[in-house]
């Protein structure tokens, strides 16, 4: 009988130190069935979160009502470190142009890099992706404009944020906001092969001008830039996306470089980036575009010998008459 008792403690300890050991496993797998309304894809999920250790957290936020939706999943560590990805969604146009007075202050002039050019969204200085799309059965706002939602994701510094993981996840929680919110957009599919977002220290690579016939901003190849083959571009476009840059840069020295940036934003939300009190600002431009306003501007860090005001101005017609004809906007005209 104390032989049978001693094999009975025996196995109920093997079976508490396995179910010990199995128990985060477990919640492993019930955090990633169940986090985000059991949007996340399970598979690149764990790729995006391979350097973490157990999942700890998952939260969602929804208040339809006022056209906001949230989610996160977050994993074993400290502080910041914890988060594997948060997704915030908004329909309203205030939160919205919250979130572009964030990415864009005043000046407009910030750093974002392109998403592959089938989704209509960019890479913020951040790292961050910000997802623009439209909702056509929540109709129209009261301004007669088309409503849409703009979604956010924020990915962890734990993360393997330069992966083609990062859209395997991210993709999927853009489509489940807009069922949540009752958007109705039409919904996005993650980019075939291995596109992957950009490092945000490193950018996109640059090009020749005189090379730059087929990327984004081929009509920099065709402008006449004086001196044209001192200079490369580096073409950050998305002919979905609500903000793009051609950016222009030259060697002026050994250690030290000209740059010429020209930004095209879409949405009546730019108009603050492109006016003072109502006044435009010089060297803008604006068109329509899908129903709402259009603004294109171009600036130059330092005064560049050979491309003044004049000069700076026609790249700007060409830079925004090239953008117009890519989203088949109307009514371009130089302001300011």
């Amino acid at each position: 009988m104390r032989r049978w008792w001693k094999v009975t403690l025996a196995a109920a300890a093997v079976l508490a130190l396995g179910g010990w050991i199995c128990a985060p496993y477990v919640r492993d797998w019930w955090l990633v069935r169940t986090a985000c309304d059991g949007a996340l894809p399970s598979g690149p999920l764990r790729k995006l979160a391979a350097g973490g250790g157990h999942f700890t957290k998952a939260d969602t936020t929804a208040h339809p009502r006022l056209g906001d939706y949230g989610c996160s999943l977050r994993f074993e560590g400290r502080g910041d470190a914890t988060l594997v990805v948060r997704m915030t969604a908004y329909t309203g146009r205030d939160d919205q142009d919250a979130e572009f007075l964030f990415d864009f202050p005043r000046a407009g002039i910030s750093r974002m890099y392109p998403m592959p050019q089938d989704l209509p969204g960019y890479v913020d200085q951040f790292g961050d992706l910000q997802f623009l799309v439209r909702c056509p059965d929540l109709g129209k706002d009261a301004m007669g404009r088309p409503r849409r939602m703009l979604v956010s994701a924020d990915l962890g510094y734990a993360t393997a944020r330069t992966s083609h993981a990062v859209y395997e996840t991210v993709v999927p929680l853009v489509n489940s906001a807009s069922r949540h919110l009752g958007c109705g957009a039409t919904p996005l599919t993650v980019p075939k092969g291995d596109a992957a977002p950009p490092d945000p220290d490193k950018g996109e690579d640059p090009v020749p001008v005189t090379e730059a016939a087929g990327t984004g901003c081929g009509w920099v190849a065709h402008a006449g830039l004086p001196r044209s083959a001192q200079w490369h571009v580096e073409p950050l476009v998305n002919d979905t996306a609500p903000a793009v840059r051609c950016d222009l840069d030259r060697a002026a020295s050994p250690t030290s470089s000209e740059y010429l940036h020209l930004s095209a934003w879409y949405g009546d939300w730019s108009n603050r980036l492109v006016s003072d009190d109502g006044v435009r600002q010089a060297l803008t431009a604006t068109a329509r575009c899908a129903g709402e306003a259009a603004n294109f501007a171009v600036s130059a860090e330092q005064r560049i010998p050979g491309v003044g005001t004049a000069e700076q101005r026609r790249l700007l017609r060409a830079f925004a008459a090239d953008q117009v004809e890519r989203r088949g906007c109307t009514g371009l005209r130089m302001t300011g």
